[in-house]
């Protein structure tokens, strides 16, 4: 089978592979310092996430900020069981998912 390229026939299908994998390359490193997170700002969320449930539960009512404060909990759990499915183990798995489930406030931090 003859494959058509971009560039013509006078294409190279390696240097062609090592452009793909170089960006791929490239786009996952950049996707990994985008989610990359450090423990003080999780820390930071986990402040964040108490502070807004107790708020919420004093202004709107007790329940919607166990809700809120439930909602993070549960979305712990469902991290950490997805650091255990990956592989990792121990405190390597509740770190992976505290920083997972409160690193956000990376986001909102200067």
């Amino acid at each position: 089978m003859d494959q058509q390229w971009p560039e013509g026939s006078n294409a190279d299908p390696d240097a062609a592979r090592e452009r793909y994998n170089a960006d791929m390359q490239a786009s996952r490193g950049a996707m990994r310092n985008l989610f990359r997170v450090e423990l003080p700002v999780a820390h930071m969320g986990l402040a964040i996430t108490i502070i807004a449930s107790v708020f919420v539960g004093v202004v709107w009512s007790p329940s919607t900020g166990v809700i809120i404060g439930g909602a993070f909990a549960a979305l712990f759990v469902v991290a950490l069981v997805v650091a255990l499915l990956a592989g990792s183990r121990g405190r390597d798995a509740v770190r992976a998912a505290y920083k997972f489930t409160f690193g956000w406030a990376d986001w909102i931090t200067p």
